[in-house]
């Protein structure tokens, strides 16, 4: 087990996971912003994608792919990755996340978002976190303004494949070590009754 939250657990992958792993990636509307709705070949996971996700755990539970499991029912619900792309440095990990259907409006992204944020700079030394997604994906750029991120920038790299919606580009959301600490101060005032706001500034996200 990598971390908890109130519904969730997050784990390491094992290869009992590609069923479940091949028909998350099988569904039009989770793929829609990803690949325009194309599904991942079974091939493809179980020989690159599962692992490459696998491997991560060679080097430690530092940085990686955790299944996420509805603590409630047990079921798998997705997966969050919590990692440095490559030549990225090692304290600014990426926020991926990617869930099924059923567990869409439900919170959840939010929830594994944020205990990854607080894990990352209060566990694992992390400098910086930061998330792309399409422009036009607003549900997941919600899950990052609720996760603490603030947006960076827009830009527009040169994916292999054109799917709709890129012509508006990618969206860069970021978080800094400063910014978390004094998100987290906020956050223990308003619990003690000294928000934001009575101090006569603008309330947090």
């Amino acid at each position: 087990m990598y971390l908890q939250t109130e519904r969730l657990t997050l784990r390491r992958f094992t290869r009992d996971d590609l069923d479940a792993v091949v028909a998350l990636d099988a569904d039009p509307a989770v793929m829609r912003y990803i690949t325009g709705g194309a599904a991942t070949p079974r091939e493809e996971l179980r020989d690159d994608y599962l692992p490459a996700w696998l491997a991560y755990y060679e080097r430690g539970d530092r940085w990686g792919f955790w299944a996420a499991i509805e603590r409630a029912t047990g079921e798998f619900l997705g997966w969050f990755h919590l990692r440095p792309n490559l030549g990225d440095p090692d304290d600014e990990p990426e926020l991926g996340y990617r869930l099924v259907r059923s567990a869409w409006g439900r919170g959840l992204a939010t929830e594994g978002a944020r205990a990854l944020v607080d894990k990352a700079f209060g566990e694992l030394d992390a400098r910086r976190v930061y998330a792309t997604t399409m422009a036009v994906n607003a549900a997941s750029r919600r899950v990052m303004e609720k996760a603490g991120l603030r947006y960076v920038r827009t830009f527009h790299a040169d994916w292999p494949v054109r799917i709709p919606g890129d012509e508006a580009g990618d969206v860069e959301y970021a978080l800094d070590r400063a910014q978390w600490a004094a998100d987290r101060t906020g956050v223990s005032r308003a619990d003690a009754g000294e928000s934001r706001t009575d101090a006569g500034e603008a309330p947090p996200r």
